[in-house]
């Protein structure tokens, strides 16, 4: 096994990672996305987001494998940081000598197929790199290599976004210091700092914006090409294997007794059974590229690069996009249960809006509706009072998760949309504080306290709409997003 090299400019690229303070952080969603979507498209039971530093290489997001490190001089993704602009790939590792000894080798995880695309910053540093492991040979058609590459570039884009949100976050703590050491001096002031935690918001909402609409627009037309790909040859695939199974059964009929060891070779493939079975692993890979390309088609109109001034659209359409990509957080895991949805749609008109925002609105109370359906899943389950403290003597609704959607018309000229969830309720004590920018009951890491702060500017500042909601501890909230048929122009 060769030892693990280090690259020409090491220290200024150690120096790079650690940048990020991305280092033995906790799992986020976003990264976890990316792994799974790269293990996805390139068939493999293993996928990682490996950080080289000095001694290790650590994973920010894993699928297939329970380490979280493992020593830097047994790392292929060492080897693959040497060529930033290039894909590593070792098709059989028992047969590079690099690699043949390696104890992830010759043991548990055996690998044997390793695929890397370099994480390069935009200074041009490989701090790492995503890749794809399989515990047999084998090789990644141009296409699959093509995403892996697209989504090693989506990471090095999420590190960024994180990093430039990190930022203005430290900005706005500085500006809320300020303000405590000054309240009370001035109201004047104070009016005018409350003025700038808005700006605040504004800068913060365009920039998640623009980084999510890039990311996904990004990921969408990337992939899309080597999806339609495989769709396309999937007709192709069946019409010659439809083809194939008459010619065999041409020669059977004609030469209805074969040769022993043609008769010895059909029994061992059991070639009844791929007959009648193939058709199916066709329909189930048709269902599969279907289903991705459905997932694109509501990635793109989610973000709606396109469409940052007002338009006119189903405001339903909008709400099936979003429930679409948070469908993997409403199915169920060992933990909890599924998250049953319910859609009672009324007869609504097509509404002018800023359809990115409002997609945004959807996602941000969606996210938080479902985030207190697991609280009360997990606690449940667990038997723990990890609540707050006015339901610590309360006995938690033992029911079915469910979130309800119902839109109609709430008086003239204005759409309703209400969404409901039968989780843990809002505790009285912070009811008048869930509006306010950065204001979060969540754990360090785990929110900016933006979302609803966020969601209140787009309804009612932006789109001169009400937004409301009730609530009633340990029986769950509703939301009402009530928005005009027209927006004002602003």
């Amino acid at each position: 096994m060769e030892n693990s090299p280090t690259t020409q400019n090491e220290q200024d690229r150690l120096q790079a990672l650690l940048n990020y303070t991305i280092l033995d952080t906790d799992s986020e969603q976003a990264f976890d996305d990316l792994t799974a979507l790269a293990a996805y498209i390139c068939g493999t039971p293993i996928a990682l987001i490996s950080l080289v530093d000095q001694n290790r290489q650590w994973f920010k997001s894993k699928v297939g494998l329970e380490a979280t490190e493992t020593p830097r001089d047994q790392a292929f993704c060492a080897h693959t940081i040497q060529k930033p602009e290039d894909l590593l790939i070792v098709s059989n590792a028992l047969q590079d000598e690099r690699f043949a000894n390696n104890p992830l080798v010759i043991s548990d995880p055996n690998i044997r197929f390793y695929a890397g695309a370099p994480l390069v910053t935009p200074d041009g540093f490989a701090i790492g790199s995503l890749c794809v492991i399989d515990r047999i040979p084998r090789e990644l058609s141009s296409e699959q290599k093509q995403a892996l590459s697209a989504l090693s570039r989506q990471v090095i884009s999420q590190l960024e976004l994180k990093i430039n949100l990190e930022k203005l976050t430290r900005n706005v703590t500085q500006l809320q210091e300020t303000e405590k050491n000054l309240h009370g001096t001035n109201k004047q002031l104070t009016k005018l700092v409350d003025k700038l935690r808005q700006t605040q918001v504004q800068l913060i909402l365009r920039e998640k914006m623009s980084s999510l609409g890039n990311m996904v627009g990004g990921i969408a037309h990337e992939i899309n090409n080597p999806v339609n790909f495989i769709h396309a040859n999937l007709g192709y695939l069946k019409t010659t294997f439809q083809e194939l199974v008459h010619l065999l059964s041409l020669y059977q009929k004609h030469y209805p007794h074969p040769h022993p060891e043609i008769k010895a070779q059909a029994d061992t493939i059991d070639m009844q059974f791929l007959i009648k079975d193939l058709p199916k692993i066709f329909a189930s890979m048709e269902m599969g590229s279907n289903r991705i390309t459905k997932i694109i088609v509501s990635l793109r109109n989610f973000a709606r690069l396109d469409e940052s001034e007002k338009k006119i659209v189903d405001i339903h359409e909008g709400i099936d996009n979003t429930l679409l990509i948070l469908q993997h957080r409403l199915n169920a895991t060992t933990i909890y249960q599924e998250i049953q949805i319910i859609k009672e749609y009324g007869n609504l008109p097509e509404i002018e809006c800023y359809p990115a925002e409002l997609n945004q609105t959807f996602m941000n109370i969606l996210n938080n509706a479902i985030d207190a359906l697991v609280h009360l899943r997990v606690a449940n389950s667990n038997n723990i009072n990890s609540q707050p403290d006015e339901i610590h003597h309360q006995k938690l609704p033992d029911v079915k998760p469910k979130i309800r959607i119902r839109t109609e018309i709430s008086r003239e000229n204005y759409t309703l949309v209400r969404i409901y969830d039968n989780g843990i309720g809002i505790p009285e004590a912070i009811q008048k504080r869930i509006f306010d920018p950065f204001f979060t009951t969540k754990a360090i890491g785990k929110g900016t306290g933006l979302g609803l702060s966020i969601s209140y500017q787009i309804i009612v500042k932006k789109h001169g709409g009400n937004l409301k909601y009730k609530t009633k501890l340990g029986n769950g909230t509703e939301f009402f997003i009530e928005i005009p048929v027209k927006v004002n122009s602003k």
